[in-house]
């Protein structure tokens, strides 16, 4: 958009210097072609449907010219603040009779930056993909799973949960009772006493849950808190727990990669949570003799912990980083010159347990 700006602006200020030749003024005209409230409101308006959770998908094409703005934004303070030629066929610089048209350019700048910078663009979609009726002994209800979409992007394997209503309600609960501020002009479908199993009250839901999770994920504080992070993962963290200590490998390994695909779609990779994950996904690629994988992970995990010294988990990782280096031919001499390190710190490596030993062990509430 601001590349259009540019080049109807260079157009107008060359027609300008011809009319200045001429004995004209063309500074009126100028105000009238460039209308501040033209394509930028536009913009304006299509973000903020975005965030008032009415989903979109941003093409490769559309990021392009959204980087293209950029840089056209970018080059057009360039030219007001050095006081460069608009016309790149004039090599003179802009005269003092042009400083309105300056002015203009700056204005248009401004209020470029200023729509910008009042919205935040919404880099998480979520999508209700299905809807099943399950029936099971006692109760009747239906379950919804939901994707996690980046925005702009295509995800070869999607980040996906699977939630029913009680559990919106009880994180909608929770929520409310923690943020009842930024909670007030959230809304949340209500109760239905009869026909809930409809496809037409199944699709309405649908719609609510995909609003209801945008516009929370929209609240700093709110997509920042455990209630709503936990809402995504935890349930997966301890399933793919329990599988892991029954010895069900694959079926953990599932598990836990959905878990890394949810924190990482959240931008939650820097946590506890996330670091227990890294384990459980070195666990079971090691334990179904994957180890080019489980080496990675390793090392993805040993990057994380990088600046810290005394975190309970980097003996375990340092350790297993050492047997899966030399099991795949890595370079791990660093590895071992951190656990010296540690021995020379007074930590005692006989007494530390096994990466597999710690996933088993660790508590998730």
């Amino acid at each position: 958009m601001a590349s259009r700006l540019l080049h109807r602006l260079r157009h107008a200020l060359a027609g300008e210097g011809e009319g200045d030749r001429e004995g004209q003024s063309g500074g009126g005209s100028e105000v009238e072609e460039f209308p501040e409230s033209s394509e930028l409101e536009d913009d304006t308006d299509g973000l903020s449907t975005r965030l008032s959770g009415t989903l979109s998908f941003t093409s490769n094409e559309e990021e392009a010219e959204e980087n293209e703005d950029d840089s056209a934004s970018q080059e057009l303070g360039d030219l007001c603040e050095l006081g460069l030629p608009k016309n790149p066929g004039d090599p003179s610089p802009a005269p003092a009779e042009h400083q309105g048209s300056n002015l203009l350019t700056r204005q248009l700048q401004d209020f470029w930056r200023r729509s910008r910078s009042s919205l935040i663009p919404q880099r998480l979609l979520f999508e209700v993909t299905s809807a099943s009726v399950v029936s099971e002994r006692s109760s009747k209800y239906v379950l919804y799973t939901i994707y996690l979409i980046r925005s702009g992007q295509f995800d070869k394997v999607p980040a996906a949960i699977a939630r029913r209503y009680s559990d919106f309600e009880r994180l909608n609960r929770r929520l409310r009772h923690q943020f009842g501020c930024d909670m007030a002009g959230i809304s949340f479908p209500r109760k239905r006493l009869h026909r809930n199993f409809t496809a037409e009250t199944i699709a309405k839901r649908s719609r609510a849950f995909e609003q209801f999770l945008s516009h929370l994920h929209s609240i700093t504080e709110i997509r920042r808190s455990s209630d709503f992070l936990e809402f995504f993962f935890l349930r997966d963290l301890q399933a793919a727990q329990r599988l892991t200590c029954t010895g069900l490998y694959r079926e953990a390994l599932a598990t836990w990669s959905n878990a890394y695909r949810l924190q990482d779609r959240l931008g939650v990779c820097n946590s506890g949570h996330f670091l227990l994950t890294l384990a459980g996904l070195v666990v079971c690629h090691q334990e179904l003799d994957e180890l080019s994988e489980a080496h990675r992970y390793c090392e993805q995990a040993l990057q994380l912990l990088e600046a810290q010294d005394s975190h309970p988990v980097l003996e375990p990782f340092l350790q297993a980083h050492v047997h899966l280096s030399w099991k795949v031919g890595k370079d791990k001499r660093q590895s071992e010159a951190r656990l010296q390190g540690l021995l020379g710190a007074g930590v005692a490596l006989q007494h530390q347990p096994t990466l597999k030993e710690f996933l088993i062990k660790e508590a998730l509430d």
